[in-house]
């Protein structure tokens, strides 16, 4: 499918090949050697950048610094300048032929539109493309830089990044070369509002400004962001126009600079000048592959090449976002849409929580504890400013993305795990949301129904009744647990017998979770139909679950998975029906349509394969998860099975292949079957967990004994005091059960 689709898409992109490039007086430059580091070396930031449209990763190869702000890289399109159908909404499509040129941000993996400002785009013969042709052969990436030779204006562009600033190296076949900074920009759908850009009186800077309105930050008040840039390249000619600027160079090598911030164009400077300030491109560029370095050397592992770099590329994507909100002095913009300061943290935001919170989180606990620590105070502090725990926070605002409260998970397991923040604080915020007190978008009505009626009626309503109430079960359980750590016996109560409400929508005769109305009728729907293309285009026929279907939503029971296995009667027919829905799963990767089976492109059922432990079958936990890491993710344009959302299906990947994996909202992880050889985790503190895999294999799937530190961890099951206590864990494999 993915070859037809190719060939359909280039009848409407392929016409690069019709332009020969303008020529001129210098000879083409060409990109210098990939980075080859000892970790850097393994990334691919091309795979999941292509695929069936709505089913691909989502991905972008621009060059960004770890868990940065600035995220600069190409902007694709069709011929003409637009794309013909929602693909991918980082801003790059791998199956696209032209570029409209390169802007700052863009978010990583998700289904939303957003940033995509201060486009900049090299100039034909003076003047603005509408698009320009360029070839994936003429395309370099790697973490911290992304490069590409255009041959109709004859530029070789290159670009790197720190954490809130970009540099550009431009190389021109031709002199005066000209190159226009747009302040309009977004990616594909948004819009902006009061873009302007002012030249700076020494001729060579400028500044700039625009509010943002895309998927997400038009969900608000729109977000203010801010651009400084200055040239080193001697300027000989600046035309200003109404949002935009062309600025024309002496040299045919063009070297500049820019800052952003989303509180004023001073800090832009200052982010910029503390960052970059003094230092050439290649200075910037080693800084940015650095620190690439430092985040991938945190777990070393030995594999076969092509393990490596799926391994290593998904621990980069995990690493993308959440993104630094904070600029050079502290300042950042807060959910109140006025500027603070951070004391002792660095504030950050796009967060993906109904995601990110089952897997991306936990491996941060593990491997960038800083980061986590960011995120728990960066949570509390947008409650502080906007009134309630946000689900999917973007920008300096609530997206109202997905349902539920996910924040629950992730605060909770941080507490279990040992992080130090107020969970007083955080608790109150939790069980006054639980208790229908307040709320982010419907929540707040969702969970009086809820604890009204023990579950949400279909008929009472809009969407999601079974998923709602499967995710609020969930969520409800993480609240209780905290409070029962705190000391809160009547919230443990309360909150412990809601965790049980997923009951109240299991039907028994069809063995099934399903809508249930108001008077306590059931409504019986096919198992076989989904949601997933009811979402994906906006029709909402089958609307009682999201993203998915019965099938998928069948095993969310996290919780309490003994409980789940009650409902179905036994544990082998809870083995028998959770094997056959693995079996189920689509033919191929990133299919066209994911079918009702096993579906690890899409979050509500990524934990399912890891449940037959729960049931006393550790034996087909570790068969289906050497499954998925073997057919579902790979080295190709289309190597994840869906969105990566912030990096969880490569937190997935990353947690899998070394052999575990977080029972999310608590201190557990299952015990799985690690497909690499080994792998050296530097933990926190200072201490170092070594992971081997004896007579590892395609073949030897099987653990058929596990120990730490000598002794046998028996259950399936291991804590996080343990992991990060450190030593070694060691895995027999087997061919055999």
């Amino acid at each position: 499918m993915l070859k037809i689709l190719r060939i359909l898409v280039s009848l409407f992109v392929s016409a690069e090949m019709m332009f020969t490039g303008i020529g001129g007086v210098f000879s083409r430059p060409e990109a210098p050697a990939k980075e080859t580091g000892s970790y850097t070396q393994y990334v691919n930031p091309f795979i999941g950048t292509g695929g069936i449209p709505w089913a691909c990763a989502m991905l972008s190869p621009a060059a960004c610094y770890p868990f940065g702000c600035v995220r600069v890289g190409p902007d694709t399109c069709a011929v003409g300048g637009t794309a013909a159908v929602k693909t991918n909404t980082s801003g790059y499509y791998y199956e696209h032929g032209h570029m409209l040129g390169f802007s700052h941000g863009r978010l990583s993996g998700t289904g939303a539109r957003d940033y995509g400002m201060f486009r900049i785009t090299p100039c034909v013969n003076g003047k603005k493309p509408s698009a320009l042709p360029f070839s994936h052969k003429d395309e370099t990436a790697y973490p911290g830089y992304y490069s590409v030779y255009l041959p109709a204006c004859g530029a070789l562009c290159e670009m790197t990044a720190a954490s809130h600033s970009a540099v550009y190296r431009f190389t021109f076949t031709s002199a005066s070369p000209s190159v226009y900074i747009d302040a309009s920009s977004c990616i594909s759908s948004g819009r902006t509002e009061n873009a302007s850009v002012t030249p700076g009186e020494d001729g060579k800077s400028l500044t700039a400004e625009t509010t943002l309105f895309g998927t997400f930050t038009g969900r608000y008040q729109g977000l203010p962001v801010y651009l400084y840039a200055e040239f080193d390249t001697p300027v000989s000619e600046t035309l200003p126009e109404e949002s935009g600027v062309t600025v024309t160079f002496a040299g045919n090598e063009v070297n500049f600079r820019t800052g952003i911030s989303f509180i004023s164009t001073e800090n832009a400077k200052l982010n910029l000048e503390s960052e970059s300030g003094g230092k050439d491109f290649d200075a910037v560029r080693e800084s940015a592959v650095n620190e690439w370095e430092k985040r991938l050397g945190t777990i070393a592992i030995e594999a076969d090449e092509e393990t490596k770099e799926i391994f290593y590329t998904a621990l980069y994507r995990s690493m993308i976002m959440p993104t630094d909100f904070t600029d050079a002095n502290g300042e950042y913009l807060g959910f109140d849409k006025q500027v603070h300061t951070a004391d002792g943290y660095t504030y950050r935001t796009d967060m993906s929580l109904w995601d990110t919170c089952r897997t991306a989180h936990s491996l941060y606990t593990l491997i960038a504890p800083d980061i986590q620590q960011d995120s728990i105070e960066s949570l509390l502090d947008m409650a502080d400013k906007g009134g309630v725990l946000p689900r999917w926070p973007m920008g300096a605002g609530y997206s109202g993305s997905m349902f539920g409260n996910p924040a629950n998970i992730v605060l909770t397991e941080s507490y279990f795990k040992g992080f130090d923040f107020d969970a007083e604080k955080a608790c109150d915020y939790m069980v006054k949301c639980a208790n229908g007190e307040i709320g982010d978008g419907d929540l707040k009505k969702d969970m009086q129904t809820y604890n009204q009626y023990g579950y949400l009626p279909d008929d009472m309503t809009d969407r999601y009744s079974v998923s709602k109430t499967l995710e609020y079960s969930w969520e409800n359980d993480a609240v209780s647990r905290l409070c029962s750590a705190l000391g809160r016996d009547e919230d443990t109560d309360i909150l412990a017998r809601r965790a049980g409400y997923y009951k109240n929508i299991w039907d028994n005769d069809s063995k099934y979770f399903m809508p249930r109305n108001a008077d306590g009728t059931f409504e019986k729907v096919t198992t076989r139909i989904t949601s997933f293309f009811d979402d994906i285009f906006g029709t909402h026929f089958f609307k009682a679950f999201c993203e998915g279907g019965a099938n998928h939503w069948r095993w969310s029971v996290q919780q309490n998975v003994k409980g789940l296995i009650e409902l179905f009667g036994s544990k082998e027919y809870f083995v028998s029906e959770l094997e056959k829905f693995m079996k189920d799963a689509s033919l191929s990767r990133a299919a066209l349509d994911p079918g009702a089976g096993y579906w690890i492109g899409n979050q509500h059922d990524i934990h399912t394969p890891w449940l037959f432990t729960d049931a006393g079958r550790p034996d087909l936990t570790q068969k289906w998860v050497r499954w998925t890491l073997a057919n579902r993710f790979s080295t190709d344009i289309d190597g994840l099975d869906g969105n990566d959302d912030g990096g969880t299906l490569s937190s997935w990947y990353v947690l899998a292949a070394i052999g575990i994996y977080p029972v999310a909202g608590t201190d557990r992880y299952y015990v799985g079957s690690p497909c690499v050889d080994s792998a050296v985790i530097t933990l926190p503190g200072g201490n170092t967990l070594k992971i081997t895999a004896n007579n590892n294999s395609g073949k030897n799937v099987y653990v058929s004994r596990v120990t730490l530190n000598s002794e046998e961890i028996a259950g399936g099951f291991i804590t996080h005091e343990a992991l990060t206590g450190g030593g070694d864990l060691v895995f027999e494999m087997s061919s055999k059960p």
